[in-house]
């Protein structure tokens, strides 16, 4: 994939996509189609779906249509009018360039497809003259609609694509063209998506596969498809990365940031984090990652700078494990002297570095220290201690504002960048996954106190300590909350059903993790399991 200026909204070019489903003796599978090579296609010798662009005929054809007229159609994919011409469409392809004829009364004679199939391909025939000679209608009605995809700004060819799911019909048989399909090969999902595979696969036609491999059969497929409602479109933005340059999905972890930081998808974002990379996330703010990669630091512990160009100096949060490498890469990243080092709390990820950048730049100390001894950094010692609401000012137009919020530590501090309404989380907050609450220092009540105490904040970011930046603050500490009320729910009703001990009701409560969390899991129970006992609840050993 090669950089390219940002595509006009008004080159958009209107195709649909449907795909066929069928039961095989493993399970349900799908019809995917390997494109031919070409130098100057994107999706060269990748395993899509039958689909295409619309074509004008494709209007033209609405009275050939069972099943489904034009103002229903339009209704379902929320369009003013025309929604028909994309079911049309994606009949159409189907049959170039698969073989397969969504129609009634398709069951008969076939010997006259081949040689019709390529007359339509050429463009010497239309659909609707395609019905009139075989005297079929096109089965619009069997078409679900499934989702919306539009290709990222910043490619030379962009696409506005409707996908639908079909079952395949009885007695035909699919083929590819030879002219834009090399080969076909009928699938499970789950072993399309497999690592090992040797399928190249597009990021629509991948994330299609995911949300259809839960589905035993195609009939509950296509159902589920027919139930959807309010169907968003997607809309990638290109990123670059390990894999060169991709597209990124709303529901990937990177997408905010990546939008955030370069909206016309020129490929300057990053949708991987790389240990030791600067990253400017603003004017004021960049990031270093520690290479400290692992089960409970994700890709690794965040450190950040936060600065006042006006004033030349610079603060750091959070430098992260005791790593001369990682504060190297800190002293390069900044643009100016560092002045000030602060932990939001003092976990062996988050603040031993303190003492080697403090030797390198004489920076001063800021934060809480230690409350326990387990597990923490007991040589931070900060030459100022900050209490919740103290202002740290760097410079005239940046001022953070510490925010305590105990729970996963009893020392844990945020800080609120008040100019950009970002918050600096440390482990508060992180993306991807929940916290470990590990008493006596962790605290469940305390944690879940400190996340409805942010729901008061003006937040328009959250910076966590592992991870990207997080858009819509409000929702992700709403979500947080609702999932330890959840799982609190399922510890109450473990005990009401006679789960005795922690290790049965670890089993049970936690029977949605890898037991290769369970570890850690079992401390945060035990967390729940304090506060229900001290909101008279439960009792601990119970």
């Amino acid at each position: 994939m090669s950089r390219a200026t940002a595509t006009p909204a008004s080159s958009l070019r209107r195709a649909a996509t449907v795909v066929l489903v069928r039961d095989g003796d493993r399970g349900m599978e799908v019809l995917l189609l390997r494109r031919v090579a070409r130098s100057d296609d994107r999706s060269s010798e990748a395993f899509v779906f039958p689909g295409g662009t619309l074509d004008a005929g494709d209007a033209q054809c609405h009275a050939c249509c069972a099943g489904m007229d034009d103002v229903a159609a339009s209704a379902r994919l929320s369009l003013d009018h025309g929604g028909l011409d994309y079911y049309v469409a994606a009949i159409r392809e189907c049959f170039e360039e698969a073989g397969v004829l969504l129609a009634t009364d398709a069951e008969v004679d076939a010997s006259a497809w081949p040689e019709l199939r390529a007359r339509l391909r050429r463009g010497d025939i239309g659909m609707a003259q395609l019905c009139r000679t075989l005297g079929v209608r096109l089965a619009a009605e069997r078409l679900a609609y499934h989702s919306h995809w539009l290709t990222p700004a910043g490619l030379p060819k962009r696409f506005d694509t409707r996908f639908f799911v079909a079952e395949m019909p009885a007695g035909q048989t699919a083929s590819s063209d030879s002219e834009e399909t090399a080969e076909h090969r009928w699938i499970r999902p789950s072993d399309a998506l497999d690592p090992t595979s040797d399928l190249r696969l597009p990021t629509p036609t991948r994330r299609t596969l995911a949300a259809m491999a839960g589905f035993a059969t195609a009939a509950e497929c296509v159902a589920h498809a027919r139930s959807l409602r309010d169907i968003r479109r997607i809309l990638p933005v290109i990123a670059d990365g390990p894999r060169g340059l991709q597209p990124v999905p709303p529901d990937e972890p990177a997408y905010a940031e990546v939008l955030r930081i370069d909206p016309h998808g020129t490929g300057a974002a990053r949708y991987a984090i790389d240990a030791g990379r600067c990253v400017v996330l603003s004017p004021r703010v960049r990031r270093v990652t520690a290479p400290n990669p692992g089960l409970m630091t994700g890709p690794g512990t965040n450190t950040y700078l936060v600065g006042d160009a006006s004033a030349d100096a610079w603060a750091v949060i959070d430098p992260g494990p005791a790593d001369e490498g990682h504060v190297e890469a800190i002293v390069a990243a900044a643009p100016g002297p560092i002045r000030w080092i602060l932990a939001t709390h003092t976990h062996r990820d988050h603040s031993p570095g303190a003492a080697l950048l403090k030797a390198r730049t004489g920076a001063m100390l800021l934060g809480m220290a230690a409350l326990h001894e387990e597990g923490q950094d007991t040589a931070f010692v900060p030459d100022q201690a900050l209490r919740h609401g103290d202002p740290v000012v760097l410079g005239p137009q940046t001022t953070l504002r510490v925010v305590h919020t105990p729970g996963h530590a009893a020392n844990h501090l945020c800080y609120l960048l008040q100019e950009e309404k970002t918050l600096f989380t440390g482990d508060h907050v992180m993306q991807g996954s929940t916290v470990v609450i590990n008493p006596p220092d962790g605290d469940m009540g305390d944690y879940m106190e400190s996340l409805r105490r942010l729901l008061d904040e003006d937040l328009e970011w959250l910076a966590p300590g592992h991870g990207f930046l997080i858009a819509d603050p409000r929702s992700a500490v709403t979500r947080l909350i609702d999932h330890r009320l959840a799982r609190e729910a399922k510890v109450l009703r473990a005990i009401e059903e006679g789960c005795e001990g922690i290790d049965q009701l670890l089993a049970r409560v936690y029977d949605d993790v890898h037991p290769a969390l369970h570890a850690a899991a079992r401390r945060s129970l035990l967390a729940h399991l304090l506060k229900l006992q001290a909101e008279g609840r439960a009792r601990v050993g119970e």
